[in-house]
């Protein structure tokens, strides 16, 4: 979902701006710190390299718009831990650390 849904939404954003003479506007990704570091976690090293592939696909796409002269702009929005569904699907069989994993942080 990180890599190829993130691909199909933009090609079609895209080609939707095309189509109606958009030249300003803004296709937005949303990544993930993951994205930028590797944290210490063997359990979503898979996560983190589809959240690599995000910092690089929307690099790869601004480069692609700069070499089409438009003034689209790509950009990858990137926060930090945020208490989400993910951990407790990922430690269903383990809630206690499932909590953990949310409770070192403010």
């Amino acid at each position: 979902v990180n890599v190829l849904a993130l691909s199909i939404c933009t090609r079609e954003a895209y080609q939707s701006m095309k189509e109606r003479n958009i030249d300003d506007g803004h296709i937005i990704n949303l990544n993930s710190i993951s994205g930028h570091i590797v944290i210490n976690s063997s359990d979503v090293h898979f996560c983190m390299a589809t959240k690599y592939a995000v910092s690089a696909l929307t690099e790869g796409l601004r480069q692609e718009l700069r070499e089409a002269k438009t003034h689209i702009r790509a950009t990858s929005i990137s926060p930090g831990m945020v208490e989400t569904e993910f951990i407790y699907r990922l430690y269903s069989n383990n809630p206690e650390k499932a909590k953990a994993s949310y409770s070192r942080l403010k």
